[in-house]
């Protein structure tokens, strides 16, 4: 079993002194840092402790080791939706339901653009091109060309090319010739 803890630390914008500070009794960064690493044995003391810590379930932190994880796979910047270098893990709320469907992906908001604050997280579900028609003037994730992706409210398709609005003033549609996916937005977490 491998563990979650530096999601959830992470999620939250917490380092490992902030974490160890607010244990109760409070611990070493070192100690925290042990735990999520796996150098450490996390008993069920230190699960419970962090789990209180962070305002988390205690079973939320852990994790089998074959379960797939969401993964952060874009950042919408100043220039648009860019691909990650290396993708993240995002923290799932717990009311999320991934059901039988295909496994959600997350877009990490990391520069404010029309309703999208910097730290938002869009949760995006991949759809059958087929049902491209039901994502219309909805807000979804398009991957182009070089790694790149494109996001924003789709509103155009046109045989094989879709095209997207993206959510900032004044910018101009991004039109994409047959895409292989398209991720439409169906959650917004936003840290308050």
């Amino acid at each position: 079993m491998t563990n979650r803890i530096r999601d959830f630390r992470k999620a939250k914008g917490m380092t490992l002194a902030d974490l160890a500070a607010a244990c109760d009794p409070p611990t070493t960064a070192q100690t925290i840092g042990r735990l999520e690493t796996g150098m450490r044995q996390l008993s069920l003391g230190w699960l419970n402790r962090i789990a209180a810590a962070l305002g988390v379930e205690p079973a939320s932190l852990m994790r089998a080791g074959e379960q797939s994880a969401v993964q952060i796979v874009a950042e919408l910047g100043p220039a648009g939706a860019e691909a990650l270098r290396t993708p993240r893990e995002a923290v799932a709320p717990s009311a999320l339901s991934t059901g039988d469907g295909p496994s959600p992906m997350v877009l990490a908001v990391s520069h404010s653009a029309g309703e999208y604050r910097s730290g938002d997280l869009v949760w995006l579900r991949p759809i059958n091109m087929q049902a491209v028609g039901a994502a219309m003037n909805c807000d979804c994730l398009v991957p182009r060309p070089g790694g790149r992706f494109a996001f924003g409210r789709l509103i155009d398709r046109r045989g094989t090319m879709v095209g997207l609005l993206p959510p900032g003033a004044g910018q101009k549609q991004v039109v994409v010739d047959n895409p292989p996916w398209i991720a439409r937005a169906f959650m917004l977490v936003r840290s308050l």
